[in-house]
């Protein structure tokens, strides 16, 4: 009979604890009214999609890269680095 009571209890005190986290999801309708177009709305769909397709053809290609640096890069291998010059010695100090 304790283990029942004890069962009984720690199921209440989970109950308790999830009842805040319930309250607090928002409350989805995953199945919303389907609502079907009227002819005429239809037809307003279909010329608004016309017109967007046509608008899309005045579009024009791009031409040219868009790189404001492309003039100023080159398109060469970079050199290769030249040999160190040794460093030399000068003033009171020199030997």
């Amino acid at each position: 009979m304790r283990i029942f009571g004890a069962v009984l209890f720690g199921a209440a005190v989970v109950a308790l604890l999830a009842a805040p986290a319930v309250a607090q999801t928002p409350h989805v309708n995953m199945m919303p009214e389907v609502k079907t177009q009227t002819p005429e709305e239809r037809e307003q769909e279909a010329i608004r999609d016309k017109a967007y397709r046509e608008s899309l053809k005045k579009i024009p290609d791009a031409k040219a890269s868009n790189d404001p640096w492309g003039s100023v890069r080159s398109t060469d291998a970079p050199k290769a680095a030249a040999p160190a010059k040794p460093k030399t010695k000068t003033g009171s100090t020199a030997n």
